[in-house]
């Protein structure tokens, strides 16, 4: 009895068996979850909708060497303070464009080394996530704050700092999140 014909018949049956099993029992979904102190890959893209956050146009170093004001938001992907907040940071940019520089930085390269000075973001981290850090054209800090801040809060201050005025009545803004992942800031 030959086997080798049989098995022409079986092999793709048996590989096919093989890639079923493994999809319904092998795999795991993928699970990204906004309340979540889970790793889920770029906040901005994933929870504000807006990929182009990150890597930063400018350093703070640069922005000072320029002398334009800059909104330093110091981050981590797999915080859920962090993902929470990235709606803010969208409508930053939707609001200020050109205006400012936003430099969103994860914290990771920043811890356990020493601060350079002024122009390091290290010098104005103070341990905690997120924390938004406002400097005006001169290089002063004129707003730093951490935890889920208030973007009205941030608009005033930037507003006061670049000369452009907030429209009538303020912005009056609030977070509002339209599925399970994503979220965005309007005017109410």
């Amino acid at each position: 009895m030959n086997l080798l014909p049989n098995l022409g018949w079986w092999l793709p049956r048996a590989l096919l068996a093989l890639i079923i099993a493994f999809q319904v029992w092998g795999s795991q979904p993928a699970l990204a979850a906004l309340t979540t102190n889970s790793y889920d890959g770029n906040i901005y893209a994933l929870y504000a909708g807006n990929g182009s956050l990150v890597p930063p146009r400018s350093s703070l170093a640069q922005a000072m060497a320029d002398q334009r004001p800059a909104v330093v938001i110091f981050y981590l992907d797999d915080d859920a303070e962090s993902k929470q907040f990235s709606p803010v940071v969208s409508e930053l940019q939707r609001l200020w464009g050109n205006s400012i520089e936003l430099i969103p930085l994860v914290t990771d390269p920043l811890q356990n080394r020493p601060e350079l000075g002024p122009t390091d973001p290290a010098h104005y981290w103070k341990g905690q996530i997120p924390q938004v850090v406002v400097f005006d054209g001169q290089g002063k800090v004129r707003f730093d704050a951490s935890g889920q801040v208030d973007v009205d809060s941030i608009n005033g201050v930037v507003s006061e700092i670049t000369g452009i005025a907030l429209p009538e009545g303020g912005t009056n803004s609030s977070t509002v999140s339209f599925n399970e992942l994503n979220s965005e800031v309007v005017s109410r």
